[in-house]
């Protein structure tokens, strides 16, 4: 029984790591799944408490990296503050506009790097930058929020690893 949770634990964690394109909590699901499954099992000793600290720090990071890329590409490219603050709602709103194109997974990401750029635009706009300089911030914004899914990702998929493995050990 033991390698059946294990198997549909990590099924259900790649499912998640989609969710991460979508702007989705991905990675906290995967270490609320992965707890749930670690209280339900405690004869079995399923994977243990380090585990879950482990991939909730993780998850932590990941989510660090994606709210904190946008911004920082904004400020890279000599963006405002208020544009970097407004580049990461802007992202949000973006990947969740984005889902409705008409291509799968690659909608929302590009929406979310639209919605950054839109952002980061209106935001050195409003700051009163010059429009060619608050263009050059939302770039920078568009090309972070991209930067940060990514690294999002990539912290899913080693969340995903490190559950995997430790479930089937």
């Amino acid at each position: 029984m033991l390698y059946v949770y294990a198997t549909l634990l990590t099924l259900c964690n790649l499912v998640f790591l989609a969710a991460v394109l979508f702007n989705l909590p991905g990675t906290w699901l995967m270490v609320l799944l992965a707890a749930v499954v670690e209280w339900w099992t405690p004869e079995e000793y399923f994977f243990g408490w380090p585990v879950l600290y482990a991939a909730a720090g993780l998850a932590l990071i990941g989510e660090l990296f994606e709210f904190l890329f946008s911004a920082a590409g904004t400020r890279q490219a000599g963006g405002s503050k208020r544009a970097a603050a407004i580049a990461i709602l802007g992202g949000i709103v973006g990947a969740i506009l984005g889902t409705a194109l008409p291509l799968p997974i690659a909608g929302t990401l590009i929406g979310a790097s639209l919605g950054a750029f839109a952002g980061s635009l209106l935001g050195d706009l409003w700051a009163g930058r010059p429009l060619f300089h608050s263009i050059g911030a939302g770039r920078g914004a568009a090309v972070g929020r991209f930067m940060g899914t990514v690294a999002k990702l990539a912290v899913g998929a080693a969340i995903v690893v490190l559950l995997g493995v430790a479930a089937f050990l």
